[in-house]
């Protein structure tokens, strides 16, 4: 399938923690390596909880090719519901790169929530296209997988 920025990845599971839960996680830098299935997420370099839109924080990656800093910015949230957040660059490399990351948490009851993890390139330059083809539903879904494990781990 040709990847386009229309095209939009998403995966939908029940996680077996309240909102808050789930949330918390996700609103704290700290602990997105936990979430992360492809290994490319290292460890926050500077951030502090997300709280606001507009707040940003750098995390440390690594890929094939050697490790690398991403300067990230919130463009969605709303306590224990939404957050989201661009990869506005790649510091080390001196790229712009526009990718977001969209989580929308939908409490089932007290201890169960349904989190929809969407992926969108509408603000990719053409030649970073094809670079984000892994990041498939099939991926998105083991990212929940990975974020359920640390709620439960938490």
């Amino acid at each position: 399938m040709a990847i386009d920025k229309n095209t939009e990845n998403k995966a939908t599971r029940q996680i077996d923690a309240p909102a808050a839960e789930i949330f918390d996680i996700l609103s704290n830098p700290e602990r997105h390596a936990e979430t992360d299935n492809s290994g490319m997420v290292v460890s926050a370099d500077q951030g502090e909880r997300l709280k606001n839109v507009g707040d940003t924080f750098t995390m440390n990656m690594t890929k094939e090719d050697g490790d690398y800093q991403t300067v990230n910015e919130v463009f969605a949230i709303q306590d224990d519901r939404v957050i989201g957040w661009k990869n506005v660059e790649n510091t080390t490399a001196e790229v712009k790169v526009g990718a977001k990351w969209l989580y929308e948490l939908e409490p089932i009851d007290a201890d169960n929530t349904n989190v929809t993890l969407t992926y969108q390139r509408d603000e990719l330059e053409e030649n970073l296209l094809a670079m984000t083809e892994k990041f498939d539903d099939d991926f998105l879904a083991k990212s929940l997988d990975s974020l359920a494990e640390a709620v439960a781990g938490a």
